[in-house]
């Protein structure tokens, strides 16, 4: 796939090219001037063959037919349990103020998916899936593979490591199998939440203080990243570090020395870190609210952890992994791992990810049944409150139009409800445009 671009500058995060096995999926950030398509701007597409693209306005022309013919041959021969290319492209462009014309930086990520020769009519049976395990973690799943052999790589090094996932997908224990799967595994691992203590408090968690320091610093106090020393330090929820502390992670990152507060003097630490974040950190690079410098930083090796409802076909073990650690009997196994309950859960949509499926299957040992994920429960605070009758004399449309209503409302009280009633955060967040976001609140007769 060829890319060219005619203007002289572009945003830094301008594109993203992924290719997958249904085929190119391409997405670009809500930067300006924007990105085109046959003149229509686009967050989200599908490439197809010899299709236009451009960043403001001149042309940046994606030929798909540009690809060597010998690429573009189906993957066939190829010895099982050996993983095809699933390639992230990520385009980064920068000006050189110094230059005519812009300096562009290409930054390829290779991403291995498990890949099968093609069917013929004289094959054998399909061989079932290998399972793959790290640690901790189980799968199956194409991603999920892929995530396990980056994290391998990660566990032989000393680099830092960026774990971006949705909210209960296991980045933490990915975490700590990197850790007890890399050559520090003996040493401590020590767990800081950055979204959990106010920026004063956090500065003396990270770094410690001396005697003295502030009022109440009764004594010298040593910090996470000391105490970690020889071993691994976790940032949880990186996204939520306060902006007046970044410059000082970022300093520890660069020069691998802490200060204490209340200190002069800056001293030496021998730490691994790892972050994680459910944030995405290059739109809050974007938006000003995370530090760019601090962000390519921690990415050294960036992890993407896929969500439940990516990797559907992982939950049958990962069932019976949970089932295992909550220790149930032989009988609860059995009767919360047979093939229909199993394909209940595969169809649930799990926005708490692996979290809440673990909880959905402790409440099951609890009440001695197989309960249906989608069942209303007051545990569970994303489930729904009540159902909602549907009218068969209705016409389809007439209904679809009244149940689309519902949700639009649902939704938008919802969203500013969380947002604290800040349309403009509260549309960014939907990656929505805010006048629509306002249309809809006449519609419905909200307010802000």
């Amino acid at each position: 796939m060829n890319l060219s671009n005619e203007e002289s500058t572009v945003s830094r995060f301008h594109c993203e090219l992924k290719l997958e096995q249904k085929g190119a999926h391409a997405r670009a950030p809500g930067e300006r001037p924007g990105t085109f398509v046959d003149g229509v701007r686009w967050r989200q597409s599908r490439a197809r063959g010899r299709s236009g693209s451009t960043g403001g306005h001149p042309p940046a022309r994606q030929d798909a037919e540009a690809v060597a013919p010998e690429r573009r041959q189906p993957l066939t021969g190829i010895v099982p349990g050996r993983e095809e290319a699933l390639s992230a492209h990520r385009m980064q462009s920068e000006l050189d103020p110094g230059e005519d014309s812009s300096r562009q930086r290409m930054l390829a990520e290779s991403l291995h998916a498990e890949a099968s020769p093609e069917p013929t009519n004289d094959a054998g049976p399909v061989a079932p899936p290998e399972r793959a395990t790290f640690g901790g973690l189980v799968a199956t799943s194409v991603a999920t593979r892929a995530s396990f052999e980056r994290m391998a790589c990660a566990a032989a090094c000393n680099a830092t490591v960026l774990l971006e996932g949705e909210t209960g997908t296991g980045k933490s224990r990915a975490a700590q199998a990197i850790h007890r799967s890399g050559a520090r595994a003996n040493a401590p691992f020590l767990v800081v939440d950055c979204g959990a203590l106010p920026a004063n408090l956090l500065e003396s968690e990270l770094f410690g203080h001396e005697k003295g320091a502030f009022t109440g610093a009764i004594q010298r106090r040593v910090g996470a990243f000391e105490e970690a020393d020889g071993g691994t330090i976790f940032l949880d929820e990186i996204g939520e570090l306060p902006a007046e502390l970044q410059p000082k992670l970022l300093r520890v990152l660069e020069n691998r020395e802490i200060r204490r507060l209340g200190s002069n003097t800056y001293q030496p630490v021998n730490v691994r870190v790892i972050a994680a974040t459910h944030r995405d950190l290059r739109h809050e690079v974007q938006e000003g609210r995370f530090r760019a410098d601090l962000y390519f930083r921690l990415a050294v090796v960036g992890i993407s952890i896929p969500s439940l409802r990516e990797r559907t076909e992982d939950i049958p073990f990962i069932v019976e992994r949970i089932l295992a650690g909550l220790g149930a009997t032989p009988e609860q196994q059995a009767k919360l791992t047979t093939p229909d309950f199993l394909a209940r859960l595969q169809r649930a949509a799990w926005p708490g990810n692996v979290r809440e499926l673990r909880n959905h299957l402790e409440r099951c040992l609890v009440f001695q049944d197989a309960l249906p994920p989608t069942a209303p429960d007051a545990a569970n605070p994303l489930a729904p409150t009540g159902s909602r009758a549907v009218d068969p004399s209705l016409t389809y449309a007439e209904s679809r139009r009244r149940a689309l209503e519902t949700f639009e409302r649902d939704y938008v009280e919802a969203l500013l409800k969380l947002h604290g009633g800040k349309v403009s955060r509260a549309a960014a967040a939907a990656d929505m445009d805010r006048v629509y976001l306002y249309r809809l609140l006449r519609r419905h007769g909200l307010k802000s």
